[in-house]
């Protein structure tokens, strides 16, 4: 599927955090001769901050999904159900806060 999208005229858009894909991602996008801003990574925020910040400096184009507005706490309800051990995650970054 990243070949095909890579491979065509239009502006791919990748959403991950696993890092085998996002190796795989970079690789096929040198492959196929997409410079950065040719198309992009999208994240959630708080999750991979570190590499979010990483392809960001190597010029990358980098979203950041911020859930807000009145539909927020039903997101953030999803995600902890879908994932339990997100809930750690959760309480880890309240905990961060100032």
């Amino acid at each position: 599927c990243a070949n095909t999208l890579l491979a065509g005229d239009g502006y791919p858009m990748f959403a991950t955090h696993d890092p085998r894909l996002l190796s795989v991602l970079a690789e096929r996008a040198l492959w196929y001769n997409r410079k950065p801003g040719g198309y992009e990574y999208q994240m959630l925020y708080g999750v991979r901050p570190d590499e979010q910040r990483r392809l960001a400096e190597l010029g990358e184009t980098v979203r950041v999904y911020v859930p807000y507005g009145e539909q927020w706490y039903g997101y953030l309800m999803r995600r902890l159900a879908e994932r339990p051990s997100n809930t750690a995650f959760f309480l880890r970054s309240l905990a961060g806060r100032s």
